[in-house]
C-alpha cells in the first residue's frame, strides 16, 4: 500500500449523454467516475475510493462544487470559478460515483448558453478534481499506473472534451417525457441495459402499476421512481 501525497491535483474525464439533461429545468444525472475501469490516466478507481471524502463533505453539510471546465485552474480559456449549478446527490453504489445536479441561473444569457451546450451537446462529459491518498504500485504489465484506493474530492466539472465513455448521464427526469408502454421498453433497453423480452415485461408491469395515464402527474412520478430503480440496478 503506498500513501500519495494529497497535495497532487489530477482531472479524471467520463463521457455522458447530453441529451438527456432536463430541458426545463437544467436537471440531470449520471457518473463522475466508474469503478474497475482504466481511465484516461491509466489509473483504475476501486470501489469504495469516495467514501471517506463523501463522509468528509457530508459531515460539513455540503457536497463538491460542480464548475464548468474545472474553472480557470483547469483550463486558461475559463475565467470564472464560480459554480455553474449544484451537485443534490453524491454517492457511491456498485457501480462507481453517481452524481445528480441541477444547473443554476437558467433565465440569464449565461445559464443558458452552458445549458444549451449541453443539450446540442457540445459540453459532453463529466469531470472529477481530485487528489489521490491512498493507491496501490502500478501493475508489473504496465497497463495500469496505479490503482486508487481511497481519493479525496474537490470538485465535479462538466466539460466539453471527455476522455471516456464509461461514465454516462441517465436523467431520471427524461422518464417523464415517456407517453407509450413501447417508448418505455426503448428506454429500458437503451438506458437500462435490458434485453428485449426483459423491457417488454417490465415496461407491461410498470404501466400497468401506475394505472393511469403516462402524460399525467401520477404517471410521471412512477415512471420516475422505477427509472431510479431501475439507474440503481445497473
Amino acid at each position: 500500500m503506498t500513501i500519495e501525497n494529497t497535495d497532487e491535483f489530477v482531472r479524471c474525464e467520463f463521457k455522458f449523454a447530453p441529451s438527456e439533461i432536463d430541458a426545463d429545468t437544467g436537471v440531470f444525472s449520471g457518473y463522475g467516475a466508474v469503478f474497475g475501469n482504466l481511465d484516461s490516466h491509466k489509473d483504475v478507481i476501486e470501489p469504495g475510493a469516495f467514501k471517506s471524502t463523501l463522509t468528509d463533505w457530508n459531515n460539513r453539510g455540503r457536497l463538491p462544487a460542480m464548475k464548468l471546465m474545472h474553472g480557470s485552474a483547469g483550463n486558461p480559456f475559463v475565467f470564472d470559478d464560480l459554480p455553474i449549478g449544484k451537485w443534490t446527490e453524491m454517492k457511491e453504489d456498485n457501480r462507481g460515483l453517481f452524481v445528480k445536479g441541477k444547473l443554476s441561473n437558467l433565465d440569464t444569457d449565461y445559464g443558458k448558453r452552458i445549458h444549451g451546450l449541453m443539450k446540442d451537446g457540445i459540453l459532453d462529459g463529466l469531470s472529477i478534481g481530485y487528489s489521490p491518498v491512498d493507491v496501490t504500485p502500478p501493475s508489473p504489465t504496465g497497463e495500469e499506473r496505479r490503482r486508487l484506493k481511497s481519493v479525496k474530492l474537490y470538485e465535479v466539472s462538466i466539460v466539453d472534451d471527455p476522455s471516456n465513455d464509461k461514465a454516462r448521464v441517465k436523467a431520471v427526469k427524461a422518464a417523464a417525457g415517456i407517453t407509450t408502454i413501447r417508448e418505455f421498453e426503448d428506454f429500458l433497453r437503451d438506458v437500462g441495459g435490458y434485453s428485449h423480452s426483459a423491457a417488454k415485461a417490465i415496461a407491461s408491469a410498470g404501466f400497468k402499476a401506475a394505472d393511469t395515464d403516462p402524460r399525467d402527474e401520477a404517471g410521471d412520478a412512477h415512471l420516475i421512481a422505477l427509472a431510479e430503480r431501475i439507474r440503481a440496478s445497473i
